[in-house]
């Protein structure tokens, strides 16, 4: 997978403009604009607009060292200007785009993923503003949560592309020294689940639903269906799911499940929603019965 598509996927389309939209607000300021560092961390990609009054900025791509956002993404740290085209200390190539928004005071703030420039996001002022460090301080909760969604999306994509070739028919070819077992599918299946319980883009969710799918699928037979002893899972069921519906069958609502388990009431939602899909369970109580009769909880 290219370096490129990993840093563009998180932040791009409807995400980056809500992501533009935040820093915006935080910064009350009259423009955010910004995108992905492309070619191996050397040029920054504007791909998003907000409050734009032209397209003037839209897909210029800057290189790191040049102009203001240059500048950050070879410092890694945040740059600011209060009157841009007479700083000093910055590179000029871009006033031209920069005037025709009439801006005056730009700040360029870097997104640095492990000591990597991974996102560059701008936010200006059409006036001459004075800023302290009370209002860069404001950004850093913004900042923070925007590395660690790239830092989980990368994550899962990793994975994703390391399970690229589970369950799609093969070319004949000599069987491996070692193959997967249903141990081992059954752990696969649960990390995907976990992954899937992380991410909030509801696209990159269903992907990961659909690699569980096939991995699932791609278990061997599993045993008849006599009555499992106590602990055993049932094809398919996670073990967090498990850990869900015992303290489900305990009387327990979602929001008391997740204090329990340490998880956020929406992870136990998703959890509790596909254990009643692979029981065929119509409601909780429902599927609580199912996994009681199956042996894995008490």
């Amino acid at each position: 997978m290219s370096l490129d598509l990993v840093q563009e996927a998180p932040h791009d389309g409807s995400r980056l403009l809500r992501t533009l939209a935040a820093f915006r607000a935080t910064g009350h300021s009259d423009m955010a604009f910004g995108g992905p560092v492309v070619d191996n961390g050397n040029t920054l990609a504007i791909t998003g607009l907000h409050s734009a009054q032209t397209r003037s900025l839209q897909g210029l791509r800057v290189r790191s060292g040049y102009g203001l956002g240059g500048k950050a993404l070879l410092m890694g740290r945040p740059v600011s200007v209060t009157n841009y085209h007479d700083a000093r200390g910055i590179t000029h190539q871009y006033d031209g785009p920069v005037r025709a928004e009439q801006l005056e005071t730009v700040t360029a703030l870097p997104i640095v993923v492990d000591r990597m420039p991974r996102m560059v996001v701008y936010v200006g002022h059409r006036a001459q503003v004075v800023l302290g460090d009370v209002w860069y301080d404001t950004f850093l909760p913004l900042v923070r949560r925007l590395e660690r969604e790239i830092a989980v999306d990368d994550e899962v994509r990793r994975r994703v592309g390391a399970l690229r070739g589970l369950g799609r028919p093969a070319a004949p070819a000599p069987q491996p020294d070692v193959q997967l077992t249903r141990a081992d599918l059954r752990d696969i299946s649960d990390e995907l689940a976990d992954l899937a319980a992380l991410v909030q883009d509801e696209t990159l969710r269903a992907r990961l639903e659909e690699v569980r799918s096939r991995v699932d699928h791609g278990r061997s037979p599993a045993e008849p269906t006599a009555r499992r002893a106590p602990g055993a899972v049932p094809t398919g069921l996670a073990a967090r799911e498990i850990d869900v519906l015992a303290q489900v069958a305990l009387g327990q609502s979602n929001r008391e499940v997740a204090a329990s388990l340490g998880l956020v009431e929406s992870t136990v939602k998703s959890y509790l929603k596909n254990a009643m899909r692979k029981l065929h369970a119509t409601n909780r109580v429902h599927a609580v019965r199912l996994a009681r009769e199956a042996g894995v909880i008490d």
